[in-house]
């Protein structure tokens, strides 16, 4: 950079509008994370250039150029949005890389009806990729502007020469690019957001080209295409993360698709008269009321910064108030408690801290900052296929929310619900729903999301039912219809008649006594009406789960998630941290049995550590057992950690596929067991895959237990991803195909006298317990709120009588006739 510190214009490089770059339709521009700028909705064909300069490269979609002018400022003029995706058709280029311009210089012309026809938007992003060095000290005003009028004034702020390199180890990594259209803006942005939140220098190399991490322009300049193999090198203290969570990024193809910019969706209340939604069940229960829309709250960057200390300052105090509203809701005990706890650990997230921290460095606002502190990861965790880990964006979406309207004051007041509010939402975040008014809120439903949502697990906690991915058309549910949302049938019938209601109503007041004698017996052993022994387990998660089991009468876990100690980390836990989280789940059960399911990650979930490639279909590929297999010392490093618990838990393995798979880890079960001198460990078998139901006699010989996870075994075995609103309302695991599998797999298991359990979520709907029994099953492992009635309706069953409604509902044609059968059957 030269020594005059004194300002410097741009003129327009564009005929058009001239607005603020809050306009752009993509978040990476709107929220500033390239840089700041303006944004042109064009009128005229030709880019031109804003001052003299040297151009340092043109895309090769030919749709922007990237130039640094002669006091050292790098600026990208950006024609459209996702005109990357036009793959150059609209376009000409008038200059080329390295090439000398001065101002009004055509750049490149373009296509008008083209781009208006195949892009997202014409409006074209002018920004100031360096603002460590350069600020925009003047802008003019909104308004139609031509090509060569005054456009901003630039000042130096910094030095723009080349980041000194930091001192430490250093680490290296080669990744295929995964994006379609290469590395073009949004994806070199999310690289660099990432990179900015390392003490590492991280540096992207091909050939004998190089780029700092850090700057999206410098990335984007290598003209990284599709396929492209790029070398990710890094020096410093967490030079190993860096490599880890770039190559990730890279190989997964993260930031090629516009981030959605949460915004309400406006669409019209059309009433719909007889009329039934089917969605996919989140929290049990049944409910008479009235449909009230809520808003999804509106979250846009806002204006430009007011400098770091003063933004500095306004991030903290939004945060500190955030902090507080979450302390109060945390010492209230219960589901909502724990869920606040989770918050508040993601608030004061080190990492977080650091990446906002760095943005505002870069002059951004505190809203644009705790946006890009926190866009990575929503990226990473909204792409992943398993709906719980994917629920984890939703966490992130909603601090995200909080602290923004911190930061505008926004009116705190929540929504005034009608008596017997049914909400109907685009979609729902925990903090909203505790904000609502438990005594007049009847139900929720969404169209989208899944059943394992924080929002899904704080209603069941509070008794309000609610189903999910009903589709659009409950976006056009008029204020005030009456409804019957009958969350176990997982339907919602819209204006249903008199004789509907009052038979819903009877229902509900049948249920709420049902449910009152269950919590007064749920401490008491299970056992059916002749006297056999049924295990009531849950599920967990956490040690809170464990916590609300146990209260709730659950006679031991019948699955304990590993997965999310393992996400959202550069590294990953290693022996000693995990036999301490192991240990704690144990000793918070006392007596009770608990069965640790080894990890179930993949492809599709975001742990950048183990570097596994991107796939096509990440549910049919690498994930569950496989990685543990291919990972043999993250595998063994789990089981050493199960193994030092006391008392010895049993070992789960997920998505098992083949006796060779059982084999080779039964193998290494054993070894470990003989080093610490234990006897044989307990080793069971997720069946979820229809090759396990179909081997399950072969699998007997080598498991000591059966564990069928309904929800994988039903997508499996009818095609339908229960995480696709489109399809995911005709996934009932009460399916003939699915029962006739459940049936062959506890045949197999009784020819070598295994026991079996149902730890998905079969076991939690009242309508499959008696089945469930009737072909074999001992034990049942649900979610912890449904414990009590589960117990409840077991205890109301006989061996024979189950036996026999089991015989018939395998005859039955569908899952709608099964139902019918069970009911009939009360």
């Amino acid at each position: 950079m030269t020594a005059d510190v004194t300002a410097f214009a741009l003129v327009a490089p564009l005929a058009g509008w001239l607005g603020p770059l809050d306009e752009a339709p993509d978040a990476v521009f709107a929220d500033r994370l390239i840089g700041d700028g303006v944004a042109i909705d064009p009128t005229a064909t030709t880019l031109h250039a804003p001052c003299a300069g040297t151009i340092i490269a043109v895309s090769p979609t030919r749709h922007a150029v990237t130039l640094r002018t002669d006091a050292g400022a790098e600026l990208l003029l950006h024609v459209g949005i996702d005109t990357v995706a036009l793959g150059g058709a609209g376009f000409t280029v008038h200059v080329a890389d390295g090439a000398r311009v001065a101002a009004g210089d055509v750049l490149l012309g373009f296509d008008l009806d083209v781009l208006a026809a195949r892009a997202t938007s014409l409006l074209s992003p002018i920004v100031v990729t360096n603002g460590d060095a350069f600020t925009i000290s003047a802008r003019r005003e909104a308004g139609a502007v031509a090509v060569g009028a005054w456009l901003m004034d630039l000042t130096p702020c910094g030095d723009a020469s080349v980041a000194v390199l930091a001192d430490g180890p250093t680490a290296m990594r080669r990744a295929l690019v995964a994006a379609a259209h290469g590395i073009h803006a949004r994806p070199a942005a999310a690289i660099a957001t990432a990179a900015r939140g390392f003490a590492a220098t991280t540096e992207l190399s091909i050939a004998d080209r190089r780029a700092d991490a850090r700057s999206s322009v410098a990335v984007m300049t290598l003209g990284l295409v599709h396929g492209a193999a790029v070398d990710i090198s890094a020096t410093g203290v967490d030079a190993e993360a860096a490599v880890a969570a770039i190559s990730a990024l890279i190989e997964r193809g993260e930031g090629a698709a516009a981030p959605e910019r949460r915004v309400p969706v406006p669409v019209a209340p059309v009433p719909v008269k007889d009329g039934t939604l089917r969605g996919v069940r989140a929290a049990p229960g049944l409910a008479i009321g009235v449909a009230f829309r809520l808003a999804s709250a509106a979250i846009v960057a806002d204006a430009p910064g007011k400098g770091v200390a003063v933004e500095t300052e306004r991030l903290a105090d939004a945060i500190a108030t955030v902090r507080a509203n979450l302390t109060s809701h945390a010492a209230g005990g219960g589901t909502i408690a724990t869920i606040a706890v989770a918050h508040l650990d993601l608030l004061d997230d080190p990492a977080v801290s650091t990446a906002a921290g760095a943005a505002l460095a870069r002059g951004a606002s505190a809203a644009a900052a705790w946006r890009a502190a926190l866009a990575p990861a929503i990226a990473a965790l909204g792409g992943v296929a398993d709906a719980r880990i994917a629920g984890r964006a939703d966490d992130l979406r909603d601090l995200e929310a909080q602290v923004v309207a911190a930061l505008r004051g926004a009116d705190a007041k929540p929504p005034e619900l009608p008596e017997n509010a049914i909400v109907c939402a685009v979609d729902l975040l925990p903090s909203q729903l505790m904000a609502l008014d438990p005594a007049r809120l009847a139900g929720i439903v969404l169209p989208n999301g899944g059943p394992t949502s924080h929002v899904a697990i704080i209603a069941a906690s509070l008794n309000i039912p609610m189903i999910v991915a009903a589709g659009e058309g409950v976006l056009g549910i008029a204020d005030g219809t009456r409804m019957i949302l009958d969350a176990d049938a997982a339907s919602l019938a819209i204006d249903p008649s008199e004789a509907a209601l009052a038979a819903a109503a009877a229902r509900v007041e049948q249920r709420a006594d049902a449910r009152t004698r269950a919590r007064a017996a749920s401490a008491d052993d299970c056992r059916m009406a002749d006297g056999a022994r049924i295990e009531v387990f849950a599920n967990l998660g956490s040690l809170a789960d464990a916590h609300a089991a146990v209260a709730a009468g659950a006679e031991g876990c019948g699955l304990l998630r590993t997965e999310l100690l393992f996400l959202d980390r550069a590294t990953p836990p290693d022996v000693a941290e995990q036999t301490r989280h192991y240990q704690c789940i144990v000793d918070a059960l006392g007596d009770r049995p608990l069965i640790v399911r080894t990890l179930d990650i993949g492809g599709d979930k975001p742990a950048p550590y183990l570097a596994l490639p991107p796939e096509e279909n990440p549910a049919l590929g690498l994930r569950g057992i496989r990685v543990g297999l291919a990972r043999p010392q993250m595998l063994e490093d789990q089981l050493r950690a199960i193994l030092a618990v006391r008392p010895q838990p049993r070992i789960l393995l997920p998505m098992i596929a083949s006796v060779a798979e059982l084999i080779a880890v039964r193998a290494i079960v054993d070894a470990l067991a003989t080093e610490r001198g234990l006897g044989r460990v307990e080793l069971g078998v997720m069946i979820e895959t229809p090759a396990a139901a179909v081997t399950a006699d072969l699998l007997a010989t080598y498991a000591d237990f059966f564990a069928i996870g309904t929800n994988d075994l039903a997508q499996y075995t009818l095609a339908m991803d229960r995480g696709n609103p489109a399809v995911a309302s005709g996934i009932d695991a009460l399916h003939p195909a699915i029962l006739r599998l459940i049936a062959q797999t506890c045949e197999g298991a009784a020819r070598h006298a295994r026991p079996v359990g149902v730890c998905g979520g079969l076991a939690s709907d009242l309508a499959a317990s008696a089945i469930l029994i009737g072909f074999g099953v001992t034990e049942l492992s649900a979610v912890p709120a449904m414990v009590p009635e589960v117990k409840a309706m077991v205890r109301t069953l006989t061996r024979e009588a189950c036996t026999a409604l089991a015989h018939a509902a395998l005859a039955c044609d569908s899952a709608a006739a099964v139902r019918a059968l069970v009911a009939a059957s009360r």
